[in-house]
């Protein structure tokens, strides 16, 4: 075997250890790696299509290392202490929603987690104001049975961005450096609404509110 193949098998052991890998940030820097050493063995025998697979997926792969390593660093910005939701507006659905609507009643099945972007929202067991910037529901996916310990309606039109249980599980599995700082942000939303609603007589709801 000379040093061309060698070349050749390099880049494909390294694509099969990219589709064995369960984590997406090794995954996608050993996928890279495995499209250079390709190309490289494609370019050293002529070959035009070889070179040509490879060098479609590097953008590709690029991105998505790019995206996974952002929301990583954003997430642990914000368990490290300014609790920023910025990292989920790249996540979920928006939708609408009319004065009066209501997103969820006590003891539904908690299927998401809601981002207020605009309008006012109202958690009515407790009298707490959900505004733009603040999360609603992001407890139900950790709670016993996944049912809502809360009702939640629309008080001023708005809109609110929805995010998946299933979305937060992918991304946890994916990488679990995000799930250890989405679980400590989430804890540290717990403490500061528990705080926030013991010293207020009517308190308004904090960045994360802890219905379900």
């Amino acid at each position: 075997m000379n040093w061309v193949e060698a070349i050749g098998y390099l880049g494909t052991a390294l694509t099969v250890a990219s589709t064995a890998m369960g984590t997406m940030i090794p995954l996608r820097i050993v996928a890279l790696c495995a499209s250079c050493a390709v190309i490289t063995y494609g370019f050293l025998i002529g070959s035009v299509p070889v070179m040509l697979t490879e060098a479609i997926q590097i953008p590709f792969n690029a991105w998505r290392l790019y995206e996974m390593i952002r929301l990583v660093r954003d997430t642990e910005k914000a368990a490290s202490g300014d609790l920023s939701l910025d990292w989920l507006k790249s996540f979920g659905t928006s939708r609408r929603f009319r004065a009066g609507e209501v997103l969820f009643l006590k003891g539904d099945p908690a299927h998401e987690m809601y981002l207020i972007e605009s309008g006012r929202f109202r958690i009515a067991e407790q009298g707490l104001d959900v505004r733009p910037g603040q999360i609603v529901g992001e407890l139900g996916m950790l709670s016993p049975g996944n049912r809502r310990t809360g009702s939640l309606a629309c008080v001023e039109a708005g809109s609110a961005r929805c995010l998946s249980y299933s979305e937060v599980k992918q991304l946890y599995y994916q990488n679990p450096e995000f799930g250890f700082y989405f679980l400590k942000l989430t804890s540290e939303r717990l403490f500061q609404s528990a705080a926030e609603a013991a010293g207020t007589a009517r308190p308004t709801a904090p960045a994360g509110s802890d219905v379900l």
